[in-house]
């Protein structure tokens, strides 16, 4: 991975922009869209985006004054690159080749448009007041789930507004999830199952269940041998996964 994807919040803090044209025009307007504070070379900031026909010697000097620099079309001299966005805010997606080819950076962010739905601000501010409902985060991580659930049913049905629903996980609570498994690939998984190993507290599972499957589980999640479905879950979701005969 040659660059570290960070999402940084730039309200009311000095980034410079330092050059004139399009170019820098459409810099200043993304710049403002998040809130910064546009300065020049000469005020203090710990970013700067430089939009010139030959920026080495500007480069140079911030570098020196330990600003990190992108250097618009000159991946070359660039501490940071500035993706093609998908804006659902609160949900962001950035799509970035490390300065290769904003063509194709921009081809993939028009692609991912026609995809992600335009309500998706939404479910994301529902999953934020389950967060402060449910502080203890077994419970918040089984609210969430279902509402993701809850969602994707509503988002492919035609008839459906598409607004997420506030569920509060009681389908998960204490509850058992048979998982019948068809191949030994987790690639193979649905994404139900997937979603299921994602939001588990326990898994269970027969002997000849691969060790594959089982990682796709949460890290944090016991994994327990065993040869048939418990009498008992417990607390939360148990998932119990078996192959297909």
């Amino acid at each position: 991975m040659h660059s570290l994807p960070v999402f940084v919040r730039l309200e009311g803090r000095p980034v410079m922009l330092i050059g004139e044209g399009d170019a820098a025009d459409a810099k200043r307007r993304l710049l403002e869209r998040a809130g910064a504070v546009i300065v020049g070379e000469d005020d203090e900031a710990s970013l700067a985006i430089v939009a010139m026909d030959a920026p080495e010697a500007t480069v140079a000097r911030l570098k020196a004054r330990g600003v990190l620099v992108n250097a618009v079309d000159r991946s070359d001299l660039c501490d940071f690159t500035l993706p093609a966005i998908v804006d659902r805010s609160p949900v962001i997606v950035a799509v970035g080749t490390g300065g290769a080819s904003a063509g194709l950076a921009g081809a993939l962010r028009q692609r991912l448009e026609t995809m992600l739905p335009a309500d998706l601000g939404d479910v994301a501010e529902a999953a934020q007041r389950l967060r402060e409902k449910y502080p203890e985060s077994g419970e918040r991580r089984l609210a969430i789930g279902e509402l993701l659930d809850s969602y994707s049913r509503e988002s492919g049905n035609p008839g459906s507004q598409g607004k997420p629903s506030v569920i509060l996980g009681s389908r998960f609570r204490g509850s058992t999830e048979r998982v019948m498994l068809a191949s030994h690939d987790p690639d193979d998984l649905t994404l139900r199952q997937a979603r299921a190993l994602a939001q588990a507290d326990r898994v269970l599972h027969a002997p000849d269940v691969p060790a594959a499957i089982l990682d796709r589980a949460r890290a944090d999640a016991p994994r327990i041998v065993s040869p048939a479905p418990p009498l008992d879950p417990g607390d939360g979701l148990t998932v119990y996964l078996e192959m297909a005969r």
